[in-house]
């Protein structure tokens, strides 16, 4: 294998001037979305400066309480990020949200580095970062596309589910349709990157192994736990977000709550 090759910033030049492409590409067809592709574009490059120099740090230290604070400050951030995505939302979906995906994706990770990896120390950043992220950021795909499957579903059409109620049925009864559906709908995207990886795409970190230098053989193992991983997180923190939303917006006499009552937010 040849060694790693680094990328300067002087080179990174080349790359950000790929964006012109969608800069003229937005001002001929008048797409209105120059000044946020520079925005998102400069924004994402702040963020991930700021965030290699913490890593820098946490991953020298290899301190286990760095790492724990950072790990729970990424999966605040994916829950609320996850909850304000959806076209219909109410704030104890935030804490759901949090919840869930923390205890979820911290689990998977845990039963990762402790069953198959086991580095020394069990919290070297090394490896619990770079999974903990992964897991974060599929899961916050997976429930931000569930629970807004699940709430249009119930409360954009609750004249149909309090008509179910109203002959007698249960919450589930009403309910147990639009939960099937959103948690189909929030593993769709996993379950079809998993269907064409190798064959269209070459997975993120499949790729950013061989990049580092190391086999294709070591990458591809990697990459196929990571994938499970995911397909786990992903099912688990989507069903879980979804269940509790459900308990939240039916009472337990089988009756929905009101928009007001939940202080719902629309987009």
């Amino acid at each position: 294998m040849n060694a790693y090759i680094d990328v300067s910033w002087p080179s990174l030049l080349i790359a950000a001037s790929l964006l012109i492409a969608n800069l003229v590409l937005s001002a001929v067809l008048r797409l209105g979305m120059g000044r946020r592709l520079l925005v998102a574009g400069t924004r994402m490059v702040v963020q991930l400066v700021l965030l290699g120099l913490v890593l820098e740090w946490v991953f020298d230290s290899a301190n286990g309480p760095a790492v724990l604070v950072l790990g729970l400050l990424m999966g605040v951030v994916a829950g609320v990020t996850a909850v304000r995505r959806t076209s219909i939302r109410f704030p104890a979906a935030y804490l759901d949200s949090v919840v869930v995906i923390v205890t979820t994706a911290f689990l998977v990770t845990g039963v990762s580095v402790l069953g198959i990896l086991r580095p020394t120390p069990l919290w070297d950043p090394q490896y619990v970062i770079p999974l903990l992220g992964m897991l974060l950021g599929n899961a916050l795909t997976g429930i931000s596309l569930g629970l807004d499957r699940f709430l249009t579903g119930v409360l954009r059409d609750r004249t149909r589910v309090e008509g179910f109620l109203a002959l007698g049925a249960t919450r589930w009864e009403a309910a147990r349709d639009e939960v099937r559906e959103a948690l189909r709908v929030g593993l769709i995207p996993t379950v079809n990157s998993m269907l064409v990886m190798g064959i269209v795409s070459l997975p993120g970190m499949m790729t950013g192994q061989i990049l580092a230098g190391a086999a294709p053989g070591d990458a591809v193992r990697y990459q196929i736990m990571i994938v499970f991983m995911i397909a786990a997180t992903v099912s688990t923190a989507t069903f879980g977000v979804t269940m509790l939303a459900y308990g939240r917006i039916f009472t337990s006499d089988h009756r929905l709550r009101s928009a007001g009552a939940l202080g719902i937010e629309l987009d």
